[in-house]
C-alpha cells in the first residue's frame, strides 16, 4: 500500500509562472537533478502534456516510467498519475496545487504517493520521499526565481 506525503514551499513568483515551470517537462532535466529525459509523449488540444515519459537517475534509484496528467481549468493544480507499473514503481500519484499569496509570491504543495515494486523499510521509505519531495520543491523554487527564468 502507497502512504501519501505533502510539503508546501513558497516561491517568489506568480502562479502562473509556476505553473508554466512545471508544464515544462522537456526543460526538466535542466534543474530536476535526477531526472535524465522528460519525453512528450501526448498532448492534449490546448498544447499541456497529457502524457510524458521521464527518464530517471537517483544513484541507487533508477528508472523509466509514463505519467498522465491531468489540470485544473486554471492551472492551479497540476495532477497525474502512473500509466503502467515500471521496474521500480507499482504505482504513482501526485499533484501541485498552486495558491497566489496577496504579496506575488505562490505557495506551491506537493504531495506525491508511490508504492514501490521493490521492498523497502518503512522508515527509509519515508526518508527517501522526504528528500524527494525536498529537493523537487527546492529545484523547482530555485528554477522560477532564477533570472531569465520563463514568465
Amino acid at each position: 500500500m502507497a502512504d501519501s506525503s505533502t510539503q508546501s514551499i513558497i516561491v517568489g513568483a506568480s502562479p502562473d509562472r509556476v505553473a508554466a515551470v512545471i508544464c515544462d517537462f522537456p526543460s526538466y532535466p535542466e534543474w530536476a537533478e535526477a531526472v535524465r529525459r522528460a519525453e512528450v509523449i501526448e498532448e492534449y488540444e490546448d498544447g499541456y502534456a497529457s502524457q510524458v515519459r521521464f527518464t530517471l537517475d537517483a544513484g541507487v534509484m533508477a528508472d523509466e516510467y509514463v505519467l498522465a496528467y491531468e489540470y485544473a481549468e486554471d492551472i492551479s493544480r497540476i495532477e497525474w498519475h502512473l500509466v503502467a507499473p515500471s521496474k521500480m514503481q507499482r504505482s504513482q500519484r501526485g499533484s501541485y496545487d498552486l495558491v497566489g499569496n496577496p504579496d506575488g509570491t505562490t505557495t506551491v504543495t506537493y504531495t506525491l504517493e508511490v508504492e514501490l515494486s521493490v521492498a523497502m523499510l518503512g522508515m527509509f521509505r519515508r526518508k527517501a520521499e522526504k528528500m524527494i519531495m525536498d529537493a523537487a520543491l527546492k529545484q523547482l523554487k530555485r528554477r522560477v526565481e532564477a533570472p531569465g527564468a520563463a514568465q
